[in-house]
């Protein structure tokens, strides 16, 4: 049966070593995985362990990835653009109600991506109650690295998570202070959704989040897994 247009491409994403692309289905987020972050954002309940990870997801069309500097376009509506760095998690399977030890056997890859939030947006739904989408889900709002298979790059528990705006050190964490580690994060996730290939995992990020302005140049990555270039036009 015809349809009434044509369908618009699922987001796809080079894989580092291959001419082969990585098919997006579906982009969840966790929200404050790092104690640090989440004081600064004034969770100190998340901080302190006393509440399980929660999550919100961004369009699969909002990605930016791939090689080289990445243009991130400035978005409407706010006055407080944040920048977030975070490990990424690319799933080649998924399921529902999974075990944490089975969880790894779904991964095929990791990435370094930055979780773009207009801040005001989020603290104005914050306070009223409303949903986060407007403040996390725009468009552009997810930037990613190369998919690096976790052939080349194993599954990373620790090593340095970093970013820098215009030169100088804004984010520099480790991930070993992730407080759900990646097998948690995915068990606890298949709980609330059946997980499926090509859905990906944005896993938190340190602390030191901040704004951004029209021309600023980002450099952002996890050591040993990828980095990423992109300027903000």
């Amino acid at each position: 049966m015809p349809f009434v247009f044509p369908p618009v491409a699922n987001s796809a994403l080079p894989v580092a070593g291959s001419d082969q692309l990585f098919p997006v289905r579906r982009v969840f987020c966790v929200g404050r995985n790092y104690a640090e972050h989440a004081r600064e954002m004034g969770a100190i309940d998340q901080a302190d362990g006393r509440e399980p990870p929660f999550f919100f997801m961004k369009p699969g069309d909002a990605l930016v990835g791939g090689d080289g500097e990445l243009a991130v376009a400035y978005p409407p509506q706010t006055a407080n653009l944040h920048h977030e760095v975070e490990l990424v998690v690319a799933l080649r399977a998924g399921g529902a109600n999974l075990a944490v030890d089975a969880a790894k056997e779904l991964i095929f890859g990791y990435a370094v991506g930055l979780d773009l939030t207009r801040r005001d947006l989020q603290a104005r739904a914050k306070e009223k109650g409303h949903p986060w989408d407007m403040g996390k889900g725009f468009d552009q709002s997810a930037v990613i690295s190369v998919i690096q298979p976790v052939a080349q790059c194993g599954h990373p528990d620790s090593g340095r998570i970093w970013l820098t705006v215009n030169g100088q050190v804004r984010q520099d964490g480790d991930l070993a202070s992730m407080m759900w580690k990646v097998a948690d994060i995915i068990a606890n996730l298949s709980q609330s959704v059946c997980l499926a290939a090509g859905d990906l995992i944005y896993t938190g990020t340190p602390a030191g989040v901040g704004p951004l302005l029209p021309g600023d140049v980002l450099a952002a990555g996890v050591d040993g897994v990828a980095s990423l270039q992109a300027r903000i036009v």
